[in-house]
């Protein structure tokens, strides 16, 4: 099936990113449309794909990771985070295939790439 999927690792406590808030988006003329929106499970990831089947196609999207909330909740750091939202723009370019997108995430930095 083909399908978007995503999770969250928290590195600074080396623990899923649980309950992250998760919006994504598709991108078309730069003009952005809300296809989806979630909270991580307690394995740091979507429950169900984020799009998938005929409403995944290709083109341009963008992941939200509300990572600011999240870190406020579980770290004594400033009250004005470092990082807030992160943002991550992509490219489908073959919708017959399984995307995952995974972000490494502590209150100062994040990584990701194209899973499996």
């Amino acid at each position: 099936m083909t399908k978007l999927t995503t999770h969250v690792l928290d590195i600074y406590s080396g623990r899923p990113g649980k309950g992250i808030k998760v919006d994504l988006y598709f991108v078309e003329n730069n003009e952005r449309k809300k296809i989806s929106s979630t909270k991580l499970n307690e394995d740091g990831r979507a429950s169900k794909p984020l799009v998938e089947g005929e409403n995944f196609k290709e083109g341009k999207y963008e992941l939200v990771f509300f990572v600011g909330d999240y870190f406020k909740n579980i770290t004594k750091t400033s009250k004005i985070s470092f990082l807030d939202d992160v943002v991550i723009k992509f490219g489908i370019s073959n919708s017959k295939e399984h995307y995952h997108v995974p972000l490494l995430v502590s209150p100062w930095s994040y990584s990701t790439y194209r899973g499996s």
